[in-house]
């Protein structure tokens, strides 16, 4: 009869003891305060005792079924430097503060009166950003309810190369802005398109203008920067442009939104420079990628180099009917090194997922991207009712099926280097 009781004894117990400053504050400030705080993308703060209590229910579900916070990838195929999510240990910890009233403990400090675990800005956050590229005027969100995807040209009107060793995004109106891509245009060609929606016919005439990066840096909520190795960076030739391609979530009120890209320069000399390439719709190898209204449908790439390669990180990207995703690479000597796995595609959280060390890929390897699309009537995030016929395209409505890699030339010895 003891041993029945035990556990339940040890629960009430950990109850009784559990407050917010000793045990809930080390999670939320490691795992939610980072989003959830002023000039992130959090559309609220979890920092203090009282930003937390009053939002614990909520918190308690959202941390109980895993919703929050939010990692789309299997952590069990590859882990990253970046990697969110909290154990069982820390779901049942804050449950069992709720449950036994939501004592908030004692703040206790350091040397200097400093709490030991208020949250701290890490060092990128204190670096300020050497560009600065905001939108050229406020744009208006109409009050209609209606999502709204548009284009801006943001000229960088920079006077020389540049080497970019960070780069982050900032939403004008948290709010209502739900995502963006960011690309690079090395022609000055494409400027007209600044504040033209995507479903404008001229849009297509721009598409035709060739990018220098078709997909250089993608912002969600809870993506807001990637920094790149010491000593090496991004080649930003002069007076290049960038476009946001930006999407808004709808809105019963009208409203306005002037977001910005921040862009950090290299001070040093760079030793390596960053490149990226991107798999996409060509090196699919069962085309054509088209998604027939009413099936299901799957794509493969395969995709061989002819180079060695150290990868930094991968971001995949699809649109509304995408399922699932898998990339993954052979090596000459057939093993698999594993990418990136996404058995529930969640459009709105799309993010770039770095590598906790650098990923050697040997010079012959293959990667293999798998893509699953659904463009049934069944699919709750189909666009279309009745569906329709879904091929290539920019627009949110078409479909894409990207993995887009940020690499270095392989070097000796870089599989042994952790990112930070």
């Amino acid at each position: 009869m003891a041993g029945i009781f035990f556990p339940i004894l040890i629960n009430a117990q950990n109850t009784l003891e559990i407050n917010f400053h000793e045990h809930i504050a080390p999670i939320i400030h490691k795992n939610c305060t980072p989003c959830h705080q002023p000039n992130k993308s959090g559309p609220f703060n979890l920092i203090s005792f009282e930003d937390v209590a009053k939002r614990a229910k909520f918190i308690g579900k959202v941390t109980e079924i895993r919703y929050m916070p939010p990692f789309p990838a299997d952590r069990k195929f590859q882990s990253y430097l970046n990697e969110r999510g909290l154990t069982v240990g820390e779901i049942t910890k804050i449950k069992l503060w709720i449950e036994g009233g939501m004592k908030e403990g004692v703040l206790k400090s350091t040397v200097g009166g400093v709490p030991i675990n208020n949250p701290q800005s890490t060092e990128s956050d204190l670096v300020k950003p050497d560009l600065v590229l905001r939108m050229n005027k406020p744009y208006p969100i109409s009050g209609e309810n209606l999502e709204d995807f548009r284009f801006f040209s943001l000229p960088s009107k920079t006077t020389k190369d540049e080497y970019i060793t960070a780069i982050g995004f900032k939403a004008g109106n948290k709010k209502n802005v739900h995502h963006s891509r960011l690309m690079v245009d090395t022609t000055t060609n494409i400027r007209g398109i600044d504040g033209l929606s995507e479903t404008d016919p001229k849009v297509f005439e721009f598409q035709k203008t060739v990018l220098k990066d078709e997909f250089l840096y993608g912002w969600v909520p809870g993506n807001d920067k990637i920094s790149f190795p010491k000593g090496t960076g991004v080649k930003l030739n002069a007076n290049s442009d960038f476009l946001l391609n930006m999407h808004y979530a709808p809105s019963p009120v009208p409203d306005i939104d002037q977001s910005e890209i921040q862009l950090y320069f290299a001070k040093d000399k760079i030793e390596r420079e960053v490149r990226n390439f991107t798999l996409r719709e060509n090196d699919i190898s069962n085309k054509p990628f088209l998604i027939k209204a009413g099936q299901k449908a799957t794509f493969f790439i395969s995709k061989k180099i002819d180079k060695s390669m150290s990868l930094i990180s991968v971001m995949p990207h699809m649109h509304l009917i995408g399922k699932t995703f898998r990339a993954f690479v052979i090596t000459p000597d057939g093993e698999v090194v594993n990418l990136v796995k996404i058995d529930n595609w969640e459009f709105n959280w799309q993010m770039t997922y770095q590598f906790k060390k650098l990923l050697k890929i040997p010079a012959g390897s293959t990667f293999i991207v798998e893509g699953a699309y659904d463009n049934t009537a069944e699919n709750p995030e189909n666009p279309n009712n009745p569906p329709h016929d879904i091929g290539y395209g920019w627009g949110t409505k078409d479909e894409m099926l990207n993995l887009v890699l940020y690499y270095l030339d392989y070097k000796e010895g870089d599989e042994k280097i952790e990112q930070k």
